[in-house]
């Protein structure tokens, strides 16, 4: 039986890291609807993460709105997926149960099939509550792995770490940490599980030996995430095709690449060289893929990257005979694990597609690029840049004095951000911890989950207040305030459905300027059109007394005089 490769498209939730996924006008995704339809994805990402935030950010349009037109005309053809953060949904905050429920049941009932769930800390608890909302209302649960790296420290570091009777881990991110997390997952009600490397960071070697242990330990479809950003991305979707995954996450060439998902057209030609099928119409990719160069273009003045790839139409063009080789290569080197040669051979392909190069920075970091990019900003903003090196050192102490949080958003920002604040400390002759972003206080205090390893008691207590982990607790949950417009009328208000009201719950800054300016544009247009209305009958009847004879006027002032008399 000829195997299938389950392709998910990403492009419209995912593309470039979200940047131009989350830019793109609702006018813009309406152009590619009829054409993925035809494309026939097993499943194609179109929103959470970023995308409902930023659409009510930048665009000023309505996240449910996009969805259920992205619903309307896929219909039943493609799953429609999204990303979700567990019990935090999209931010920082833990919410309570009637949130949750109510986030989910929306999200599945307005054209969501499978949603994406992973928590942050890789703390399951955190996903529990999604699994079960989301089979109640009849989608299925994709259950996520978070992908990250140990803490690296130097042979002098972990000489006197012993010698202060506090050895340092060697291995807290093993393939039975990811495995077990795998089979609890199952256990909890997963329908699939995913690997997600949200930062490009797993090399192809580790990538091949997860997926392969996962296919060993459970049942259920494996699914591989990752990016392109260090220049591993193409390389671990191929060693995780040779390995067995039942699903693999790419996007359309003019959004793959860089910081984003590996091209669906490269591992396309992979599955033709190793007979597998996708299944995917790719006339319709082509056609696709034109128009996202023709969205690239319109979007110029987001684009940071201004590299396109090479024109490309994966029905009829042939490879030129060397770079036709290297992938033929790269298949070989992936199945002896040759990671060395497998990663030479994938960026030589790369470079011809004119894909963005690796960033080196982000390699040798071993740390998240918008991580690094945002502890840059932080620096520049302060001034002081050049600490940068010495933040990077930093981090793995901090992190690890944290309970060794995996580095995916929001804890990513939220350790990065520390590490900055303990350099900058140190510069001004203070200990590291005298400044704490409140993220990092509650990271420690045990608000947003269980940390993969144990905070030490005497570090919570100097941090957070406290020795005992403290638990979020719902009973302290503050709804938003929904205000109302008497105004407009009676019962006029802020959010006036319960969707609106999911958008101030989860996004309270945004929504509110969103929704308020969409209060005031329903309201207040209508508002206008009744004076409108007003205006026009009195021009009307101002211009039917005109057209009267001076008869019918005196006869109209002697009929008016009369009736005053009375």
């Amino acid at each position: 039986m000829t195997r299938k490769l389950l392709i998910r498209d990403v492009t419209m939730r995912d593309g470039q890291q979200s940047l131009f996924a989350t830019r793109m006008k609702q006018a813009q995704i309406d152009r590619l609807l009829p054409i993925y339809k035809e494309a026939g994805f097993y499943a194609l990402e179109v929103w959470g993460g970023a995308v409902p935030d930023s659409i009510m950010r930048y665009l000023n349009e309505d996240p449910w709105e996009r969805l259920e037109k992205i619903k309307a005309e896929i219909g039943n053809v493609s799953h429609l997926t999204a990303l979700s953060r567990g019990r935090n949904l999209f931010g920082y905050n833990p919410y309570p149960e009637e949130v949750i429920e109510g986030f989910n049941r929306n999200a599945v009932q307005s054209g969501i099939s499978i949603m994406r769930i992973f928590d942050a800390l890789n703390d399951t608890n955190n996903i529990k509550s999604t699994i079960k909302y989301v089979k109640q209302n009849g989608g299925l649960a994709d259950c996520v792995t978070c992908y990250t790296v140990d803490p690296k420290f130097t042979k002098k570091e972990r000489l006197r770490a012993r010698l202060k009777g506090k050895p340092l881990p060697k291995a807290i991110f093993t393939i039975d940490y990811f495995v077990n997390m795998a089979k609890e997952l199952e256990q909890m009600g997963a329908d699939m599980i995913t690997l997600k490397d949200m930062a490009g960071l797993i090399p192809p070697v580790k990538a091949g030996r997860i997926i392969k242990a996962y296919k060993e330990n459970v049942k259920i479809p494996i699914d591989f995430h990752t990016h392109c950003t260090p220049g591993y991305g193409l390389a671990s979707a191929i060693t995780a095709i040779i390995n067995g995954v039942d699903i693999l996450d790419t996007a359309i060439l003019n959004f793959a690449g860089g910081p984003a998902a590996p091209s669906f057209e490269l591992v396309q030609i992979v599955c033709n060289k190793l007979g597998i099928e996708t299944g995917i119409n790719l006339d319709a990719v082509v056609r696709i893929n034109k128009i996202l160069k023709e969205i690239r273009l319109e979007m110029a003045d987001i684009d940071s990257y201004k590299i396109y790839p090479i024109e490309f139409d994966i029905t009829k063009d042939t490879l030129p005979t060397d770079i036709d080789k290297y992938i033929d290569d790269a298949i070989e080197y992936a199945k002896t694990n040759d990671e060395e040669n497998l990663m030479d051979v994938c960026g030589k392909v790369e470079k011809y597609f004119n894909f963005p190069d690796p960033d080196e920075k982000v390699k040798f970091a071993e740390v998240p690029g918008g991580m690094y990019t945002n502890m840059l900003a932080q620096l520049k903003q302060l001034k002081q840049e050049e600490l940068l090196p010495h933040v990077l050192e930093v981090i793995p102490t901090v992190r690890l004095a944290a309970g060794c949080p995996p580095l995916v958003t929001p804890t990513s920002q939220i350790v990065g951000a520390q590490a900055v604040n303990c350099v900058i400390d140190e510069k001004n002759g203070k200990p590291f911890y005298s400044n704490n972003s409140i993220q990092f206080v509650n990271l420690v205090r045990g608000t947003y989950g269980k940390t993969p390893t144990p905070v030490d008691p005497d570090f919570r207590e100097k941090i957070a207040g406290t020795r005992e982990e403290i638990p979020y607790n719902t009973a302290n949950y503050k709804k938003q305030d929904n205000p109302s417009f008497p105004q407009y009328g009676e019962g006029v208000k802020l959010a006036m459905n319960e969707k609106e009201e999911l958008l101030l719950e989860l996004f309270p800054n945004v929504a509110n300027k969103f929704l308020h300016d969409k209060v005031e544009r329903i309201y207040g247009e209508k508002i206008k059109a009744e004076e409108q209305k007003k205006i026009d009958a009195f021009d009307a009847e101002r211009q039917k007394y005109l057209s009267l004879s001076d008869e019918e006027k005196e006869a109209r002032l002697v009929e008016g005089l009369y009736h005053w008399n009375c």
